[in-house]
């Protein structure tokens, strides 16, 4: 095995373990039913690394395993964000309740 293809396990590694806490934040989001604690800034930071990352793969063409790893996270994160927007609107109207 040669540096690259070990390399290339290292990155693959690293968007597994990345990608193993997207889920359960996505859980937390929808079930809380609130954005408090939830930073937009951050949650487009991350979405936006991965689109930088995906589109670096695609220039090099250097599709490897590590590449599905990134499509499967940004998509997770997008679902995140999608839940942020929802969970804003629900405090929104929690507040013009109160």
């Amino acid at each position: 095995m040669g540096i690259e293809n070990f390399g290339e396990i290292l990155e693959t590694v690293m968007m597994i373990c990345f990608g193993i806490s997207w889920p359960l934040s996505v859980y937390k989001s929808y079930k809380a039913r609130s954005a408090a604690g939830k930073s937009f800034v951050f949650l487009f930071a991350i979405w936006f690394g991965y689109i930088a990352g995906i589109v670096g793969k695609i220039m090099l063409n250097n599709i490897t395993p590590a590449f599905y790893f990134y499509i499967i996270n940004i998509t997770i994160v997008s679902i995140d964000i999608a839940l942020y927007f929802r969970n804003r609107k629900f405090d929104r109207q929690a507040e013009s309740f109160s």
